[in-house]
């Protein structure tokens, strides 16, 4: 499951870089000849610049762009769908083991690469067949896979004075965004950079978990008074709670069995592999197919 669950992480965050870059590719600027930099009064013009993006990343990213319609494809002619339920359970459990990671990628972008993964995976193993037996010994033996404690999607600001966090405070009151405030302000870089994002932190969490005392108390869309940590103060802002959840065999009999049969099977867990099937063809040419 562990394994399954990082291939997703790497898989997300691979996807937030492609997508960042076609935004940069497909942005519909005025001219090709026109200047995105001036350095010394020599202008880097948006040809120069498009160009230097294809040469870099333009194989992967139109390589992930064609995995994505290829597992939607065959999902179609399989008739294979993930049920709501199922792809709801599944972003839930994967924020509580990789929240903070997850979060890289917008709520929108994780639930379409968690659905993207689950179809491949029921694409790989459709042929494949896992008693309910073993399903149920992996269950037993695995037990704590499937318990989750209370979870808490957060952001931060820290400051080095409680002068610092009650300013903080009165210009949220005011109106001001807390994304904006912290990339202003907050004196942790890690999580200024993100807007002050530190993801899902679970109530077990012996690092950042003590301020989750606090945000079992407050409600999502409300940020805290100052609390005191270690560099100073931090004022919080409360996204989402997840509750503590133990999930029943039942509940999670589908995922184990894609697990087991995915251990079953002898080729990547890629949509790489049904290339020939979809009939791809692309700009690198086949021999690059791989």
């Amino acid at each position: 499951m562990e394994n399954k669950q990082l291939k997703l992480v790497v898989l997300a965050l691979a996807v937030l870089y492609v997508f960042t870059v076609i935004f940069f590719l497909t942005s519909n600027w005025k001219a090709n000849k026109e200047s995105v930099a001036t350095i010394a009064g020599e202008e880097i013009t948006r040809q120069e610049w498009l160009s230097e993006l294809e040469t870099r990343y333009g194989e992967e990213t139109l390589r992930d762009m064609i995995n994505a319609k290829v597992i939607e494809t065959l999902a179609k002619e399989y008739k294979i769908k993930i049920p709501k339920k199922t792809l709801e359970q599944e972003i839930t459990m994967f924020k509580q083991l990789y929240g903070t990671q997850g979060y890289q990628l917008s709520n929108q972008e994780l639930e379409k690469q968690v659905k993207l993964s689950l179809l491949l995976e029921e694409i790989l193993t459709k042929d494949v067949v896992v008693s309910k037996q073993e399903m149920e010994s992996y269950y037993h033996e695995n037990r704590d896979f499937y318990e989750f404690p209370s979870s808490y999607h957060l952001s931060q600001i820290i400051v080095s004075t409680l002068e610092e966090a009650e300013k903080t405070i009165t210009e949220l009151e005011d109106g001001s965004n807390f994304a904006a405030l912290a990339m202003e302000r907050s004196i942790d870089e890690f999580s200024a950079n993100r807007g002050g994002d530190i993801g899902v932190i679970r109530e077990d969490d012996e690092v950042i978990g003590p301020l989750t005392d606090t945000a079992k108390e407050m409600d999502p869309g409300t940020w805290s008074d100052p609390i005191q940590v270690n560099d100073g103060y931090a004022v919080i802002y409360l996204h989402e709670k997840i509750a503590a959840k133990t999930y029943t065999f039942e509940e999670v009999k589908d995922q184990i069995r894609r697990q087991l049969a995915l251990e079953q099977t002898d080729v990547p867990v890629s949509a790489q592999t049904f290339w020939s099937e979809a009939e791809v063809e692309w700009f690198y040419g086949n021999e690059r197919n791989r």
